[in-house]
């Protein structure tokens, strides 16, 4: 992909749960090729509004386009095959599964082969996977994880599970990267790396990536625009710069009478928040 234009807009998005509006009215876009950042404090429906994008929740209200086409009412796999691809908050690994299979699963929706060449094992289907794992190896080093295709997902540390996941979703060759929390439980020089394999996902491949992210440190380094929600709405969107000084942000995450307050004391109140509904 290379950066110009939208590859990303929705419009007046509403998610209810019953009588809660978890996300309410959201309006929101973004350009190719740079890395945005959605944060709010716990509750403000983050991770809500990712799964309206990524098509686990249908929105009750409102329109989402991916590249221009609407997507809001499509399956998650559909959305995956246009090149949309997402990681959790709480990891979904198969735990069971080696490394390698487990980033070989992100690649079946690029998959040739059906189901009756995968169970007679085809030459054509043989020579597809072995093309897929030799990529899944490719991908498992460039996230910085080598020589470890065979263990088991499940026995990795957190760390590295969280770069798997990444590599996994990678392997769907998505133009749009959406990661949900993809530094949480991750120490400082795990941190570090990670922010730059995201700037190398960029960089690199021209991939365009949206955050969810708490450790507000990792969002002003890298994020070239921010979106910040609270009750299920847009509070305040801009620059790193612009957002720190935001009277409705740090109200919102420090309470009322906070004004004046620096973008420092929201990071490390951030940085100690929990899960996001």
């Amino acid at each position: 992909m290379t950066e110009g234009g939208l590859i990303l807009q929705t419009t007046d998005v509403v998610k209810r749960f019953g009588g809660l509006t978890a996300v309410d009215k959201m309006s929101f876009a973004m350009e190719e090729g740079k890395i945005y950042s959605i944060i709010g404090p716990n509750g403000a429906g983050k991770t809500t509004f990712f799964n309206t994008l990524s098509g686990l929740y249908k929105p009750d209200e409102g329109a989402i386009y991916f590249k221009g086409k609407r997507i809001d009412r499509l399956a998650p796999e559909k959305i995956t095959a246009l090149h949309m691809a997402r990681t959790f908050q709480n990891i979904r690994l198969f735990g069971g599964m080696t490394v390698v299979e487990n980033i070989m699963v992100g690649a079946y929706t690029r998959l040739r082969q059906n189901a009756v060449q995968a169970v007679f094992r085809t030459k054509s289907y043989r020579v597809e996977e072995g093309s897929a794992e030799k990529r899944a190896v490719e991908l498992m080093e460039y996230v910085g994880l080598k020589d470890i295709g065979n263990e088991l997902a499940g026995s990795l540390p957190y760390g590295a599970q969280r770069r798997v996941e990444i590599a996994r979703a990678l392997a769907s060759e998505p133009w749009l990267l959406l990661l949900d929390e993809p530094t949480a439980g991750m120490n400082p020089a795990e941190t570090a790396d990670a922010i730059a394999l995201f700037r190398r996902l960029r960089d690199d491949l021209g991939i365009t990536i949206l955050l969810i992210e708490h450790d507000m440190r990792v969002v002003m380094t890298i994020s070239e625009r921010i979106t910040v929600m609270d009750y299920g709405e847009k509070i305040a969107e801009g620059e790193a710069n612009e957002i720190a000084a935001n009277p409705r942000v740090i109200e919102a995450y420090l309470g009322r009478g906070a004004a004046g307050v620096g973008a420092a004391q929201i990071a490390a109140n951030s940085t100690s928040a929990g899960g996001e509904r």
